[in-house]
This record gives structure tokens, sequence and C-alpha cells, in this order.
């Protein structure tokens, strides 16, 4: 027999308590008998009927196993690609320490709440590339994130498209082919330069794959550092401003049925993010077959309560009259 709950201290606990409260019971008694004739086959028939149903109670509590059963567990899970903008953009500092280095952090929270689920990292800027492929291993993941910086990737502007079908190009050659638990999570300041967004956005809407984007910078905007200076802008021979552009993101939610988050000045909304992706109804990866043993402590508890109710509907005197 194998005990499920062996709290040897609260078993120990709860006898003393029984027995000090039968000790006074018997003391009681005792000195009851000394003036009164009772009937001690009667008294002893009470103490063993109550005495069994506190043991059962116990064992009961303990959780006794017997035996096995075979269970068959489903592994289920969603397929998550995260995709961050590495343009040199990303280095501003509207948001501190700079918006790439508040997403490494932020993103280290998310990938541990979706520990069970697939996740890759796609990561772009003129170009997308897969940084990592879909994976349950969490120490590859943050080692990824450790290692991003804006000279991973080639720097010609920034293509949003880019990112989201090659996102759609790794689905479509997934052996999960259930589109309801594959999402992505499109990581930018917004800023796009790219022209074919729109056959894009068609074709993830078609495959009903969802677009959580998440914004990152402030309206106002900030410098973008560059070694020891900053990005001049060529056109006005000053520092370019790189602000949040927030249309083109809220579109992309928009269009493929998912949501706009945003990290800013004004609102860290990545708490929100999670909490949606959460609801997104996860797909069966996978089964096993286990043996656990079973747990029979409701038998005991059925017979205690049913000693126990004896002892209250047909109590024995312990008095003759």
């Amino acid at each position: 027999m194998i005990w499920a709950y062996p709290n040897v201290s609260l078993t120990a606990i709860l006898a003393v308590v029984f027995s000090l409260l039968y000790l006074v019971y018997l003391f009681r008694f005792y000195r009851i008998n000394k003036k009164l004739k009772v009937k001690k086959h009667r008294l002893a028939i009470k103490m063993g009927l109550r005495l069994a149903y506190f043991l059962l109670f116990l064992v009961a509590l303990a959780g006794p196993s017997i035996g096995n059963v075979t269970k068959e567990i489903k592994q289920e899970g969603k397929d998550i690609f995260i995709a961050i903008d590495l343009s040199q953009s990303m280095n501003a500092r509207d948001i501190g320490p700079s918006r790439l280095q508040r997403v490494k952090f932020e993103l280290k929270d998310l990938i541990k709440n979706f520990s069970t689920d697939r996740i890759g990292l796609i990561i772009f800027s003129s170009e997308a590339f897969v940084q990592c492929p879909l994976t349950f291993d969490q120490n590859v993941l943050q080692l990824h994130l450790d290692g991003m910086n804006t000279g991973l990737v080639p720097n010609y502007g920034t293509d949003i498209a880019a990112p989201l079908a090659l996102a759609l190009q790794k689905y479509r050659t997934d052996e999960n082919q259930d589109p309801k638990s594959k999402s992505i999570v499109l990581i930018s300041d917004g800023e796009n330069f790219g022209d074919n967004l729109n056959s894009i956005l068609n074709e993830l809407n078609d495959e009903g794959i969802r677009v959580f984007s998440l914004g990152v910078g402030t309206a106002k905007g900030s410098t973008i550092p560059s070694g020891n200076g900053v990005i001049m802008d060529e056109s006005t021979n000053r520092p370019a401003i790189s602000k949040l552009s927030t249309n083109t993101l809220k579109r992309i939610a928009s269009e493929t049925n998912g949501q706009y988050f945003e990290i800013s000045d004004e609102a860290q909304e990545v708490p929100q993010l999670i909490s949606v992706i959460e609801k997104i109804e996860g797909t069966v990866m996978g089964s096993r077959t286990v043996e656990a043993s079973a747990n029979k402590y409701f038998y005991f508890l059925f017979v205690a309560f049913g000693l126990a109710l004896l002892d209250m509907i047909l109590p024995l005197r312990t008095i003759s009259m």
C-alpha cells in the first residue's frame, strides 16, 4: 500500500488530541462509576465504535493507494513565432535603456510563461532570418535573446512583411497543421519601407494565423545612437529622430484577428499580451500512457462516516436506570 499524504506529524497530533479527549471522558466515567452502577460492556462498545471510525478517518486522511490504474496524458501546446525588429532605430533610447534592450528583458518573462509551447525567433530589418526554429527548449531561446543586437541583420530600411512571410512559410511546412494553435508576435517600432504587406496579410488571414503586434517607442521619439555619435538624416543634415509609428502595426493586428499592444512612456502592455496568448486554443502535440496508483481513501472515509452516523443515531446508554 502506498500513502499519498504520509504526514506523520499531522497523524500524531490528531491521535494525541483524540487520546486526551478520551482520557477526559474516561476520567469522567470513573467518577460516575464510583456513585452509580454502570454497565461496562456498553461503554466498551461505544469506545470501540468511536476508536474504529477515528482510525478510519486517519487512514483516509493519509490517502491509501491500492493497485495501479493506467492513464493517458495528452500534451497540448501552441506554436508561437516571435519576430523582432533589429533595425538601427531599435537602438533609440526613448524607452530605457534602449528599445531593443527593453524588448529583450520583457521577452524573457514572456517566454517563461509558455514553457509547454513551441516558440521560435525571427529577426528582421530589410530582410528576415530564423534565429531559432520552433522549440520547447527555454535555455536555447534565452541564449539567442541574450545575443541579439542590430548588427545581426542587414540594415537598409525595415520591411515588416518579411518576417510575416517567413513565419507563414515555416508554418506551412510544419507537421502540426492546426492553424488555431499558430500565432505570430511582431515586435517593432512600426517603421515600414516594404511594399508587399497586403498580399502577406491576405495569406495569413486565409490560413487563420493571428498576429499580435507590439509597438516599442514613444510618439516623441529619440535620436538613434551610432558609435560615439548619432545617425544623421541626409535630407536635413540633422540627427534623425525615430518615433513610434502605430498605424501599420495596428492594421496588421486588425486584419489578422489579432491585437495591438505597446511598450511606451504611457503603456506597459506585455502582461496583457501574455494573457491574450494564454487564451489561444492549443492542439494535441502528443500523448503518453502512464501507470498511477489508485487512491482509495473514499472507501475508508465512507465507512468512517457510516460508523460516526451510527454512533449519533443509536447512542448506547452507559448508565442503567
